[in-house]
Parts: C-alpha cells; sequence; structure tokens
C-alpha cells in the first residue's frame, strides 16, 4: 500500500456506535466539524471550566484551567493540521473534496476531546487515584480481578478515560457514546496500548480492558499498524503526533504567561526565554513591534503568540519531513523532541524553569496536596457503596450518583469502573463540596 492509499484508510467519516448509517447522508459540515460542534456543546466538555490546569482556579488573577486549555490546543491543532494538510496535498495532487483537506478539524476536533477524561485536581488527580490501588486501601478491592482490570486502576490514566467517556454506552445513552467519527477518535489515543503493556519504557497507556474492542475495532479499520502480537497494541494514528504537539507547545508556553501574571517569573525572565527562539532576523522586526506597545502584558502577548507561530512551524516542518516514518510506524519520540536546535534549545529552557518556579510552587504543591486528600476520600466512600448498597450509608450516597453510572454492574470491575467515571468526571468544586458534605464541614443551607 503506497502513502496516499494509507492515508485514504486512515482518514475515515465512519461513526463509532452509528456504522450503520454511514454516508447516508449529505451535510453542509462534514462529519467532523459534526465532531468538533458534537464535542463543543458537551457536558463533558463544559464542565472543563472548573477543573485544573496548573495553578488554583482563579481568585484575583485569571489562569487557564483545562477549559480554556482545551480550546487553545484546539487552536493550535487546527493550524498545525491546516499546514499539515496543505503540504500533503501538494504532495499528492489531492482535489479539494479529499479527506486530506480534512486534516485541520480532525486535528482540532481531537485536540478539544484530549483532556475529557482528566479527574479533578490536574495530574495529581490521576496520580492519586493510580496510587490508591497500588498503594492505599484500593488494594483490598482489586486483589481478585485478573491481572489487566488490576493493571487499568493500578495505572488509571487520563487518556484512557477520555476515549471511554467517548466510546463507552453509558446508561440511558446512544450506541457509541459521542459516536464521534473512527479518524478523530484514533488522533485522540496518545497512547494506542492497554495497561498491560506499561513499563518504565512506556508508562502511560491508552485504553481501558473494557474498552479494548472497541480500539481493536477502530484500529483495524483504519489500518493502524500492530505492534505486538503478545499484547493489544499499535502504532499511534499519525495524527496523534499533531494533537500532542499542540498540546505540549500550550500547556509549556501558556504556563510561562501564567506565572508571569502570577509573579513567579518576571517580566525580563520571560522575554529572554521567549526572544531566545528566534533568528536576528526576525528579532529586529520583533523589537520594532514591541517598541510600540507600552503595556508589558499585552507585550508577553505578543511575545507568546510569535513563540506559538514558531513552534507551529517547526513541528509541521517535522511532520512534513518524516511522514514516511510517521506512516510506517517507525518514528520515535514526539514532533517537540525533533525540531530545529534553536527552538529545541529554547523550548527546554522554558521547561526548566516551570520545573524550577511554576511545578514545584507551593500554591501548585498545595492544589495536589489538597486534591490527593479529597480524591482518596471520594473513592473511599464511593467505592465502597456501589460494593455494599444494601447498608443504609450507601443508600443515601448512592442516590446523588446520576442514573448513567453503571452502579449496578454484575462485576466487581464495573462497579469499581462506575465510581471511577463519577469521580473522575467531577469539576474541582463539585468534589470539595461532596467531600465537605461526607465529612460533614458543610451543610446545605436551609
Amino acid at each position: 500500500m503506497d502513502h496516499q492509499e494509507q492515508w485514504n484508510k486512515l482518514l475515515s467519516s465512519k461513526r463509532f456506535g452509528n456504522e450503520d448509517f454511514h454516508d447516508s447522508r449529505i451535510q453542509d459540515r462534514s462529519e467532523f466539524q459534526r465532531d468538533y460542534d458534537r464535542l463543543i456543546f458537551s457536558s463533558p466538555f463544559r464542565r472543563l471550566q472548573n477543573k485544573t490546569q496548573v495553578f488554583p482556579l482563579p481568585g484575583s488573577v485569571f489562569v487557564h484551567n483545562r477549559l480554556t486549555h482545551s480550546l487553545e490546543v484546539s487552536s493550535v491543532g487546527r493550524s498545525l493540521g491546516l499546514t499539515t494538510s496543505k503540504f500533503l496535498k501538494e504532495k499528492y495532487h489531492i482535489v479539494e473534496n479529499e479527506l486530506l483537506t480534512e486534516i485541520g478539524p480532525i486535528v482540532s476536533a481531537a485536540c478539544l476531546a484530549h483532556d475529557l477524561g482528566n479527574p479533578p485536581f490536574g495530574h495529581s488527580g490521576e496520580k492519586t487515584i493510580s496510587t490508591f490501588f497500588s498503594e492505599g486501601n484500593g488494594q483490598k478491592w482489586i486483589s481478585n480481578l485478573s491481572l489487566s482490570e488490576r493493571s487499568d486502576f493500578c495505572h488509571f490514566e487520563g487518556n484512557a478515560n477520555a476515549f471511554r467517556l467517548l466510546t463507552h454506552t453509558f446508561n440511558g445513552r446512544r450506541p457509541g457514546g459521542f459516536a464521534l467519527t473512527y479518524s478523530t477518535l484514533a488522533s485522540v489515543v496518545k497512547y494506542p496500548y492497554a495497561s498491560t503493556f506499561t513499563s518504565e519504557e512506556h508508562p502511560k497507556f491508552g485504553f481501558f480492558s473494557s474498552e479494548a474492542k472497541s480500539f481493536e475495532l477502530i484500529a483495524e479499520e483504519l489500518g493502524l499498524i500492530r505492534d505486538s502480537e503478545t499484547f493489544l497494541s499499535y502504532k499511534r494514528h499519525p495524527l496523534v503526533y499533531l494533537v500532542e504537539a499542540a498540546d505540549d507547545i500550550c500547556y509549556q508556553i501558556m504556563d510561562m504567561e501564567d506565572a508571569h501574571k502570577l509573579k513567579l517569573i518576571t517580566t525580563d525572565e520571560i522575554k529572554a526565554l521567549f526572544l531566545n527562539f528566534f533568528s536576528e532576523t526576525r528579532l529586529t522586526r520583533i523589537h520594532e513591534t514591541l517598541s510600540l506597545v507600552e503595556d508589558l502584558n499585552e507585550q508577553i502577548s505578543y511575545l507568546r503568540s510569535c513563540v506559538i507561530g514558531r513552534l507551529i512551524n517547526a513541528c509541521a516542518k517535522v511532520f512534513d519531513e518524516n511522514e514516511s516514518t510517521i506512516l510506517d510506524g517507525t518514528f520515535s519520540g514526539t514532533l517537540i523532541e525533533k525540531m530545529d536546535e534553536q527552538a529545541c534549545l529554547a523550548y527546554k529552557a522554558c521547561a526548566n524553569i516551570s520545573l524550577q518556579k511554576i511545578y514545584h510552587s507551593s500554591d501548585v504543591l498545595d492544589i495536589e496536596l489538597a486534591g490527593h486528600k479529597i480524591i482518596n476520600a471520594l473513592l473511599e466512600e464511593v467505592i465502597s457503596a456501589v460494593n455494599y448498597p444494601e447498608r443504609a450509608y450507601s443508600k443515601i450516597l448512592l442516590a446523588r450518583i446520576p442514573q448513567q453510572y453503571e452502579i449496578k454492574s454484575k462485576t466487581l470491575y464495573g462497579r469499581i469502573q462506575s465510581a471511577l467515571d463519577y469521580i473522575s468526571g467531577m469539576t474541582d468544586i463539585y468534589a470539595l463540596d461532596l467531600y465537605q458534605k461526607i465529612n460533614g464541614t458543610s451543610l446545605p443551607v436551609i
């Protein structure tokens, strides 16, 4: 199969759970634009506005939350996708109505969905769930589960949880979950293998045991390359690299801008870090523009936009130059890692400062400490309730859980999953409120 044929297979507008209706209707919007709109108007996407990105949710200074982050990633992803689409159209002499022209909308939609499975309190929430089962009281619940089921919980992964949220048929919902296109769904899964494949080299995974057959169906339909005969593992869908690059660009650069607003790094520091991305010729033009802007925050915003544009072009170039190895599954690493030397060094300098002054700042650590305590307590109470529903206290707690969650599953694995579905879907504020009510430190106003 040549590369153009491979792309034709990789880009499918078939909808998961709605396969029988494939191509039965003609719409003004493309199917991938429909994916984007479907995600934008969904409740799980809306709830991201009250989920921590890095810093505590807004006080006097507004910083990024999961919602604003996802919107920005989607914007950058669209630019990456459109740039890549233009390259491929020229390379393969594609006409306008071919699916290769739709890479921008596919990547943009996948970027919107990439964080939907993240629990409250940022990435520390994922770690808290994992350690509850691997080190904490959750060990008692999973001792009799299969290896793959135990591994799902002990290595809980937001990316796998996003795929579950997008594809699982919850109680009362239509088949196929969000019923997104196969290509959008495959572009969300950064780690296309099961939890039993996790190792030091592959610490994350892309789908739970409960969604393994769903991913296998999508992977085989799109012609993803099987990576192992022993484990359910595939090479990435090529567009995952663009989604990943958009995420890498936004979280690194936007975290720097937030840190500046919170005075964790100085104006001189962030200016120097951002200016490091550019050649002397480009710097001349940048300084000319900066001289026209007096407001410091506006200067930083302008530099940030310049950096993002620089990184989009650099990552798109890496994708274009490595298209063959990306398609045949031999490309290793990320697009960010393979950029030109100047961009790589400048990006690493930002990452080093972020580690020193942002991710180890007291506000960020305080959120992790509080989140750990809250999620642990909720896991303990909710998992106990779904497994002992006849108890008086359990009945009260279970009455709060929406009917879409399968708390009456016949299997222990299913019941624990229902508890995780409920807790991981919470906003930070909802989780805190429920925690306070469970502990008797908050009462409804009478």
